[in-house]
């Protein structure tokens, strides 16, 4: 039913995740992001009260080995669920359920964990980590790429319908939170769409809420199409 990835960024501490679903609004439901604190993916039979309890863990100072084996042995249904999760430092950790959907999978690297249920490969979570660990930039298009060699390894046995795409970087708020809550289409092309409009523009909505007399006050005509 879900594909997706937790990641940091090893040069500059962004943090993020990107998942998408053949079900509605997947990133409202599962994508858990805190700056300076980690990213926290909750799924297939999804709790979204997990990804919450996930980050405040790893704010308190669990790493994300001790903040997943604390959620899984906590959980309430815990079989049911399948979670993934990466800390500003340390390895990232995954864990599925026994009772989760067929065909799971899951991949860990050194900044990156994927994890997949209905998924047509078990080893899509794998393409996932190795398009991320090889793809270089802002830690956004690198998940989009992840993201699109999931798609393009198998995906879900379904079609999917809608993605999401969440980046934190020092401040308080998502300086990257980009959604297709449902398309007929690719929702994965969707989310990179968006990028390719959000990335030009989103320093001039940073210096408005940080430097608003220094800012432009346009953003369409500022930024070259």
């Amino acid at each position: 039913m879900t594909f997706s990835i937790v990641a940091r960024c090893s040069s500059t501490g962004m943090l993020g995740m990107a998942v998408s679903s053949s079900s509605p609004s997947v990133a409202a439901r599962c994508a858990h992001v805190r700056a300076d604190v980690g990213a926290f993916a909750t799924q297939n039979f999804t709790d979204p009260t997990l990804g919450r309890r996930g980050l405040d863990l790893m704010e308190r100072g669990a790493n994300a080995t001790q903040t997943i084996e604390i959620i899984s042995a906590t959980a309430n249904d815990r079989e049911y669920r399948q979670l993934a999760a990466v800390g500003k430092v340390g390895a990232p950790a995954i864990f599925t359920g026994a009772k989760c959907m067929d065909l799971t999978g899951s991949a860990v690297t050194s900044d990156a964990a994927a994890v997949g249920n209905l998924l047509a490969s078990v080893s899509i979570p794998s393409a996932m980590v190795e398009s991320f660990d090889s793809a270089s930039g802002h830690l956004a298009y690198r998940l989009i790429r992840a993201m699109q060699a999931g798609l393009q390894a198998g995906g879900e046995i379904e079609p999917v319908r809608s993605a999401g795409l969440v980046v934190v970087h020092e401040l308080p708020w998502a300086i990257v939170d980009l959604r297709v809550d449902w398309t007929e289409g690719c929702p994965i092309g969707g989310l990179q769409d968006l990028w390719n409009i959000w990335e030009p523009r989103m320093p001039i909505y940073l210096a408005r809420a940080l430097r608003p007399a220094e800012a432009p006050t346009t953003d369409v005509e500022a930024v070259a199409p």
